[in-house]
């Protein structure tokens, strides 16, 4: 039977997120969850994997938390449980940028449904950044984004402020619009922006995940597969498994049948 896969997250305000860990951790341990969900004072971020009855049951207990009725859920499958064991983790950000006054729930930029999003990225006037990591675009992007080429989130700040004057000098004041995995960064990175004084700024809803869930292939500006942190390393349209493996040397995500650019190091 197959795996079903929960992706999640929902900015909110715990004031106590330490309270919120051990029934959480002892609610997914009795339903045979895997995986990892991380509580912050900002919210809920993870992604978990079981039973469908278990995702159930666990999801019902997040909507119940103060602020996450509206919880965004990516569902996918795996052929296998694709964690190796459960982590509920304590973290002062549940996506780590390092800007301790960036604050979504006060100002984010406009959310693109993904049927709408190819004309946002079609537009020339627009600006197209990937907010993910060097690793995870190497899989996969957008037709045209521009890659950051970070190692991390939290170099994205230092990232924009030193990129700001090419990206939106002489006077320019185009759309800038953002995308991610499941629509935690961009949401962050927008707000970010916006903290920054950029005014039009826009995320895709749901991240690539929801993309490749609704948009046919035929029809999609996506090119590759979407990189997810997990053992099924990567998905393809309709989120189904892609074709990419993990190199046991390095840790990068390798195409089937290609070899990793380590063994040329």
């Amino acid at each position: 039977m197959a795996i079903t896969v929960a992706a999640l997250y929902r900015f909110a305000r715990f004031a106590e997120p330490a309270t919120l860990r051990a029934p959480l951790l002892s609610l997914c341990e009795d339903a045979g969850i895997k995986g990892t969900l991380i509580l912050a004072r900002e919210g809920i971020n993870g992604t978990i994997a079981g039973s469908t009855e278990g995702i159930a049951s666990v999801l019902d207990h997040l909507r119940a938390l103060p602020g996450c009725a509206d919880l965004d859920v990516k569902f996918s499958e795996a052929a296998t449980m694709p964690f190796g064991r459960l982590k509920v983790r304590l973290k002062r950000e549940i996506v780590t940028m390092g800007e301790p006054d960036i604050d979504p729930l006060a100002s984010v930029g406009t959310y693109v449904a993904p049927h709408d999003w190819n004309a946002l990225i079609s537009d020339p006037e627009t600006i197209v950044i990937d907010t993910r990591n060097d690793y995870e675009v190497a899989v996969g992007t957008f037709a045209n984004a521009i890659n950051p080429q970070t190692r991390s989130f939290r170099e994205f700040p230092t990232w924009f402020r030193a990129e700001r004057e090419r990206l939106l000098g002489s006077g320019k004041a185009p759309k800038v619009a953002m995308f991610c995995t499941g629509g935690i960064r961009c949401e962050k990175s927008t707000a970010f922006l916006k903290a920054e004084g950029v005014e039009d700024v826009y995320h895709l809803k749901g991240g690539i995940l929801r993309y490749l869930e609704d948009v046919p292939a035929a029809q999609s500006l996506w090119q590759g597969e979407c990189f997810v942190f997990d053992e099924r390393v990567a998905l393809g349209h309709g989120l189904t498994e892609g074709e990419h493996s993990l190199c046991k040397s390095c840790g990068r995500a390798v195409a089937v049948g290609e070899c990793c650019p380590c063994a040329n190091d």
